[in-house]
């Protein structure tokens, strides 16, 4: 799942970055109206979290301008006493809204909620070969072995899967696990492919996921072919 938290607060906006990123989520971050509306149009999320007081322009006037040419899922955030910001925000088109200050663990079970409702035509249990990749619970396994994934390495699976036999970048991959101002020159999606594949690939005499030279990588239950490195 790939976030935009759009927030002033600092304090607010460092914690939501730090514990959802520790959750294996993409997540980019915004301090202001004019920017968060600027990333939320020319960048693909699953879910925004948008707080309602926000300098340059409000939370309002975003999402007004994100439902004009997105239908994104959004949380708004709100003030416990500002009861006519949340029918406000709701009435604009949010999906969702919590009260300041709120559970951390409210607000991923909200947004795998809200993700779940935008994914609705898209399966939630993919298979590979005889792999399993179980999207809700966040647990994959070949066969009977479960495969003990870092949430990190889930969420490169997931991309991975959900494209089962599409080349993938190294530019894309990026993209879609870690943020858009991921630097693609470091080598960090070529060590998380290789951790990532000693783990999927290695205990396993069939081997799925792949190296296509010079393109990117595939994930695939087929024999090796030419140009295909294991």
């Amino acid at each position: 799942m790939r976030i935009l938290i759009v927030e002033d607060e600092v304090k607010t906006a460092d914690y939501l970055h730090r514990g959802l990123t520790e959750q294996g989520y993409a997540v980019d971050l915004a301090r202001n109206g004019v920017d968060g509306r600027h990333m939320a149009l020319t960048a693909d999320y699953d879910v925004l979290v948008l707080d309602v007081m926000l300098p340059g322009i409000d939370g309002f006037e975003v999402l007004q301008s994100i439902r004009a040419h997105k239908q994104t899922p959004v949380i708004m955030l709100t003030a416990r006493d500002r009861v006519n910001d949340r029918v406000h925000g709701l009435r604009a088109g949010a999906d969702d809204y919590l009260v300041k200050p709120f559970s951390f663990l409210e607000l991923v079970a909200r947004l795998q909620a809200l993700n779940r409702r935008g994914r609705a035509q898209e399966p939630l249990d993919l298979m590979v070969g005889d792999l399993h990749v179980d999207l809700l619970n966040r647990r994959a396994a070949r066969g009977a072995q479960r495969l003990d994934l870092t949430a990190k390495e889930f969420s490169l699976l997931a991309v991975l899967a959900r494209r089962q036999g599409e080349i993938l970048s190294k530019t894309s991959i990026a993209e879609m696990v870690w943020d858009i101002t991921f630097d693609t020159n470091t080598n960090v999606v070529e060590v998380a492919i290789k951790r990532l594949r000693d783990k999927l690939d290695g205990p396993f005499e069939r081997k799925l996921l792949h190296t296509i030279r010079g393109m990117g990588y595939v994930l695939e239950a087929r024999d090796e072919e030419p140009g295909i490195e294991p």
